[in-house]
């Protein structure tokens, strides 16, 4: 049941902007809890990646005296990649293409990681 709700909460996540390609619930030791993610990615792959990238931005965040952290951007040539703490134990991983509006973005993905920490 839980992983459908998760499912459910990406689904309307994706849904609230063309500009959204794909996104994932992984826990903070990188399992995969919930994916929308295209065919050719591999899930195990985006789960281990996000947590590693959020725990050392999460520790550099602090090292560097910037408080704690809220979100790690990437932005790569063909769009970026997006993740927040969705709870004390998820991350929230969210892929938006290239010309993606960043601003609304953000908001909906705050809003998705809210319900998911509610879930979990």
């Amino acid at each position: 049941m839980r992983a459908d709700m998760l499912t459910s909460i990406l689904s309307e996540l994706n849904g609230s902007s063309a500009d959204i390609e794909a996104s994932a619930i992984v826990s903070t030791d990188g399992l995969m809890m919930a994916a929308l993610l295209p065919s050719s990615m591999d899930e195990d792959r985006v789960g281990a990646m996000s947590a590693a990238l959020l725990s050392l931005g999460d520790r550099t965040a602090k090292e560097l005296a910037r408080g704690g952290l809220e979100q790690v951007l990437i932005k790569g040539d063909k769009g970026y990649v997006l993740m927040t703490y969705a709870g004390d134990d998820a991350v929230l991983t969210v892929l938006a293409k290239s010309q993606a509006k960043l601003g609304l973005i953000f908001l909906d993905v705050k809003r998705a990681a809210e319900s998911v920490s509610k879930v979990i």
